[in-house]
């Protein structure tokens, strides 16, 4: 390796550092987002999340952090990730379109009192779009983890009611950030959880 390549490196990180620095302006949003997640959850709502690719492996993370547990011992929670049954997503993307593979599990699954919570990091994934669409038509609460702030998160924040743009237009440091901000999400909901009721 030479020293040109592990000073490319280094940019990476530096990179990484400025994008997460930047994440503590979307604090006071997660906290919202986090108050009334935890009241959907406590009236027996459902968390439904999706994405493609990395942003697949984001919403499955966040699902595993519900499911199982953040960082504290308390009761399971209702989650579900829709790109994990490889039936159903051939199935839709084989007798439909892959534009319609999420869009059709939230139609199936989400009502009114559920979240549907989306990570793709340009907000332009046609699929992603699709199912944030057809969870505002469900009546659930619509999260959006993206990246490209300039942009307003692309066509999926039209179908949002909580938009977190990261600032950031390279797909590893947004997806870095997204992992972050679901750390933060789930800490919030943690701390909800743990409390008696």
């Amino acid at each position: 390796m030479t020293v040109d390549d592990r000073s490319s490196l280094v940019h990476h990180v530096d990179e990484h550092l400025t994008v997460i620095e930047s994440v503590r302006k979307l604090v006071a949003n997660v906290e919202i987002l986090g108050d009334e997640l935890c009241e959907r959850l406590s009236h027996g709502g459902t968390v439904y999340s999706f994405g493609n690719g990395g942003s697949a492996a984001d919403a499955q993370h966040l699902v595993g952090e519900l499911i199982g547990r953040y960082c504290r011992e308390r009761r399971a929670l209702p989650a579900v990730a829709l790109s994990t049954d490889p039936t159903v997503t051939t199935c839709i993307g084989n007798d439909y379109s892959f534009e319609d593979v999420f869009a059709r599990q939230v139609s199936a699954l989400a009502r009114t009192g559920d979240v549907v919570v989306a990570f793709t990091t340009s907000g332009r994934s046609p699929n992603v779009v699709a199912g944030l669409r057809a969870g505002r038509d469900a009546g659930a609460l619509t999260v959006l983890f993206t990246g490209q702030p300039e942009a307003g998160g692309g066509p999926a924040a039209r179908y949002a009611e909580h938009v977190f743009a990261v600032a950031s237009e390279r797909t590893a440091r947004v997806q870095e950030a997204h992992v972050l901000l679901l750390h933060l999400l789930s800490e919030h909901i943690d701390r909800w959880a743990v409390a008696p009721h």
